[in-house]
Order: C-alpha cells, then structure tokens, then sequence
C-alpha cells in the first residue's frame, strides 16, 4: 500500500510575530516612527492589540537589523543612520549587485528571464501606486531573481541582513525629486542588460543606479544631519 502524497506548503502562513515585525518594520522605513523616537511598549501593544512578549521579540529583531537602538536608560529607538553608515551599505551593494548582475546575464535562461520580467512588472505597478510597503518587497523579490540567477546565495544572505537599512535608504531617495531618472528606469535598464545576456551592460547599468542613489543620500543624510545639530 503506498503511503499517501502531500501537496508542499509554498508560503507557510505568517506567525503573529512575523505580522508584528512587517509592520513594525514598515513603519520605522515609511517614516511613522523617525530616527531616535523612543518605542515605548505600551502603546505599541495597545495600537497592535498583542503582548509585550511579541513586542519585545519585535525589537530584539529588528535591532539585529540595525533598525533600532537599545539604549541604556532609554530603551529602544528608531535607529538614526549617517553618511559614514550609508556609505558602506552602498559600497557593498556596488560589490554584490554589480557582480550578481553580471553572473546572471552570463547564465541566463528562457526561465529565468521569464521570472525577471514578471517581478519587474510587479515593481512597475507597485511604484505607478506609489505602494511603499508592496514597492520594497517588490524590489527585494525583483533582486532576489538577479542573485538566484547568478547562483550568489550567500551574497543575497548578506543583502538581506541589510534589507531594513537598505530599504530605510531606498525610502529616502524615492521620495526625493532631485534625481537623474526615475529608480524605476534604472530597474528597467537593469532588467533589459540581465535579459539580453549582456553582461557589461548588466553592470553599468547596476552601476548607474547606484551612483545615482548614493550621491542623493549623500545630500539628504547631509541635511538631516545639519537640521538634527541646529
């Protein structure tokens, strides 16, 4: 008699501590709570409707992704974030993104372009609806086909360890009008290299992006650090 066959769970459902921390997550990246705002447990579990168990678990982890403080005789705040910080988030970016480009337009397949282009579309709409939280999932989803393309899986574990600061950044240069190019043109730019199998072009392109955003960062980490001494 052979035993039955069970259909693989693909998305496990999300843990009430899983809820908890997107949404806490996405409220610190979307500028809810600003960079040194204390986060006091009270309030936090009476707007969530949870325990001070889940919000402290919520904290614990977000602190490991550097989106929050422990301070002694404070308590936990939104962490604040300068250029000096920035600077090497972006100088990682630039090593893993441009060399996870590359591989992936070398390696490309039907399939794989198939997949690229559908998470690209994801993203377009996402940023036609100006969706925030939807939009940085949608551009993780997006980066996560160009490093599982190319096969760099621990280079997207480091990437997503610095997914909150990432998208704290991402939040940041969106919002600005002094931009080159919409961020969603240099996506596309992006996506149209990897595709192609261009590789030189997958680089420059990833590379273009990035200088763009890091120059904006620059300035606006420049201001809000100026604004936050006066």
């Amino acid at each position: 008699m052979t035993s039955p066959k069970l259909t693989p769970i693909d998305q496990p459902p999300a843990t009430l501590r899983d809820m908890v921390q997107e949404r806490m997550r996405d409220a610190i990246i979307e500028g809810v709570f600003e960079p040194g705002q204390r986060l006091v447990e009270r309030p936090l579990c009476e707007q969530l409707g949870v325990s001070r168990t889940v919000i402290r678990e919520t904290i614990r982890y977000l602190e490991a992704e550097g989106l929050v403080e422990i301070l002694p005789g404070r308590g936990p705040i939104v962490a604040t974030m300068d250029w000096s910080d920035a600077q090497q988030i972006y100088d990682i970016r630039r090593m893993l993104e441009t060399a996870a480009a590359e591989q992936c337009a070398r390696a490309i397949t039907p399939e794989r372009a198939a997949a690229l282009k559908t998470a690209l579309s994801s993203l377009e709409q996402d940023f036609q609806d100006r969706v925030q939280g939807g939009l940085f999932r949608a551009t993780a989803d997006f980066y996560s086909e160009i490093f599982e393309g190319a096969g760099h899986h621990i280079a997207w574990e480091v990437v997503q360890r610095l997914n909150g600061r990432i998208s704290r950044l991402r939040m940041m240069t969106l919002s600005s009008e002094d931009r080159q190019r919409p961020g969603i043109a240099y996506m596309q730019d992006i996506c149209a290299a990897v595709v192609s199998g261009d590789p030189d072009a997958a680089r420059d392109a990833v590379e273009a992006h990035l200088r763009d955003t890091t120059a904006i960062a620059k300035k606006l980490l420049a201001a809000e650090n100026s604004k936050a001494a006066s």
